[in-house]
């Protein structure tokens, strides 16, 4: 008999969006928003009548124990809300619900401008506050951050306007690009993105053909979506000029807790490693080239060694083993445990909580995800389990979020947020755990596929993202001087392609992947591309420390995790004995992958 995958079990949480405690724990969430609307209409009134007398310290107190509290009903709820939704994208009280807890969210935004500044008006009285209330000392950051981004908020009139104008001006050019994308389709009917989708078909024409298809309708379109980034990537220099950000670039440093110091190092190391990739790049397109896999006339050639564009994802044969999904189980059980106790022992009470819905049906989005709730401090993980190997990457990874939350299980609410270079740290360090058990253990063919899989994931994410950060920074560079046409974005596009991948690709290249990647076309995303360096080689330096440290290291790995919501990037490695800002740091990652590469190109030899 075929076995049955696991849906979640959702009674831990709410058992139904009709039922009483559902709708009481909606009140109490308006009765929180409430208490802080009065928390913050008092401060406001008083600091104006008495000043000096106002008791700042006994109201900042109650103020963060209300706030804590409405974080706790805001990421339970919101999460809730939208993981009955992707399970059932057709019912429309969940999606009528979903709407009403964003509208509810829309509120616990303004109520934290108004606290940034009342925090500001008063930032004088912290240091006395932290001493007569020492339980708030690691609020220090948190709260100093705050002060920090009032800086760069412009009046509260102005911030207004500028949200509302948003959404006729970046907002609007940003949705006039997905729609164009979106709606984009061939002469036979077939959709850009089922289009891009074969670039990983195991047909070497289907792959060819589907670039040619992809570049032709992005050539048709060029007028209307270089128009949107053009004038978007205006909107945001014009704002950010406002808001006394130097640079786009030191914005998205702001928001990710990094300084430029260590994005140098990082981005230093991922320069230094290039070579090396360029020889995976090459050995590929020899491969294709000798086993006949590729449509390209020159790649992988001695004139010509660089693979195609369109290759870049081109399997390299089918891995012979299906997994059920106890077989799943069971192995993602032994490396989680092979690393340590405590995550072995997490992951088992996920799969025995019922916490994971993993079989695939109608009205279920795809792909996976984790979401965390602070009520009752638990996770549920969503994917869409058929039974390849990626799918286990895929839990071993989306399980390594929900064990990040779980280290976190002795914090208020208000620490759960950590920026984007720390998010993907633990998900990417357990997939590395299952991806190096593998590439160790399998026969030489399956070795192959999956080295080949590791390295195209990571060749993208450091390789492609170190393209799209040189394409971005030149744009806003430009950008700042004069208007850019999409002849403009295609030149910067082959000038960043060649820096990056530079003779690791063929002359067959995508001058246009800037009108493919939405990221670029969102007023919120600006340098969008560098944590997910950050976060692959953070995890991969981490593993390849556990390695030389053996089991002690769990235990360092665990408190790392658990202060990501309440530090700097380079606080927190500190904390943990490492130096960010330094090359050697990044190198250790690096050098994983650099082995890799190596086995990579004997085992096609």
């Amino acid at each position: 008999m075929k076995e049955e995958i696991p849906v979640w079990n959702l009674d831990t949480l709410f058992k139904d969006i009709k039922r009483s405690e559902y709708k009481k724990a909606l009140e109490d969430y308006e009765s929180c928003m409430n208490g802080i609307d009065s928390l913050l209409s008092a401060a406001q009134k008083l600091s104006e009548q008495v000043g000096e007398q106002f008791d700042f310290e006994k109201w900042l107190d109650s103020f963060l124990t209300e706030y804590n509290r409405e974080m706790h009903f805001a990421k339970t709820l919101g999460a809730y809300a939208y993981i009955i939704y992707s399970t059932d994208t057709i019912n429309p009280d969940f999606l009528n619900n979903m709407t009403a807890v964003d509208k509810m969210s829309i509120r616990v935004s303004q109520q934290q401008i108004a606290f940034s500044r009342l925090l500001a008006l008063h930032k004088d009285k912290l240091e006395s506050f932290y001493k007569n209330n020492p339980q708030y000392e690691e609020y220090k950051f948190l709260l100093n951050e705050i002060i920090e981004d009032t800086k760069h908020q412009m009046s509260p009139e102005e911030e207004k306007l500028a949200s509302d104008m948003n959404q006729t001006g970046g907002s609007a050019w940003g949705m006039l690009q997905e729609q164009i994308i979106s709606n984009l389709q061939n002469k036979n009917g077939k959709t850009f993105n089922e289009i891009r989708n074969d670039a990983y078909d195991a047909n070497p024409a289907v792959r060819k053909e589907a670039w040619q298809t992809e570049l032709e309708l992005l050539s048709q379109n060029r007028i209307a979506i270089a128009a949107a980034l053009n004038n978007l990537k205006g909107q945001t220099l014009l704002l950010n000029r406002r808001r006394n950000w130097n640079t786009a670039l030191d914005r998205a440093l702001f928001a990710s807790r990094l300084s430029r110091a260590s994005l140098d190092s990082l981005i230093g190391a991922i320069e230094d490693s290039l070579p090396m990739w360029r020889t995976y790049f090459t050995a590929k397109a020899s491969y294709l080239r000798k086993t006949g896999a590729t449509k390209s006339e020159t790649a992988g050639t001695k004139e010509n060694p660089g693979i195609a564009f369109y290759d870049l994802f081109a399997p390299l044969g089918t891995m012979q083993k299906e997994w059920t999904f106890s077989e799943a189980r069971e192995y993602i059980l032994k490396e989680y445990y092979s690393f340590s106790k405590d995550m072995g022992d997490f992951a088992e009470k996920a799969f025995a909580s019922g916490w994971i819905d993993a079989k695939v049906r109608t009205g279920k989005v795809g792909g996976a995800y984790d979401e965390d709730f602070p009520m009752g401090h638990q996770s549920r993980i969503l994917s869409n389990f058929t039974g390849a190997f990626s799918d286990i990457i895929t839990l071993a990874h989306e399980l390594g979020h929900a064990y990040h939350f779980s280290c976190m299980k002795e914090k208020p609410a208000l620490f759960f947020d950590y920026p984007m270079t720390l998010a993907e740290t633990a998900s990417t360090f357990a997939e590395t755990i299952v991806k190096q058990d593998m590439i160790a253990n399998s026969s030489a063919s399956d070795k192959l596929q999956i080295l080949d899989l590791d390295l195209q994931d990571a060749s993208q994410v450091l390789v492609d993202i170190l393209c799209r950060f040189y394409f971005e920074r030149s744009v806003f560079e430009e950008r700042n001087e004069t208007e850019l046409t999409a002849d403009d974005f295609c030149r910067l596009m082959k000038d960043a392609q060649e820096k990056s991948y530079g003779s690791g690709l063929n002359s067959e290249r995508h001058e246009y992947m800037w009108a493919v990647k939405s990221h670029y076309y969102s007023t919120d995303l600006d340098f969008y591309n560098f944590p997910y360096a950050f976060g692959q080689l953070f995890a991969a330096s981490l593993y390849m420390q556990s390695r030389k440290e053996g089991a002690s290291f769990a235990k360092t790995y665990s408190t790392l995790l658990s202060h990501t919501g309440s530090m700097s990037c380079e606080d927190l490695c500190r904390l943990a004995g490492f130096d960010i800002s330094k090359k050697e740091f990044w190198k250790k990652g690096i050098d994983m992958y650099a082995k890799e590469i190596e086995t990579f190109c004997e085992v096609t030899k």
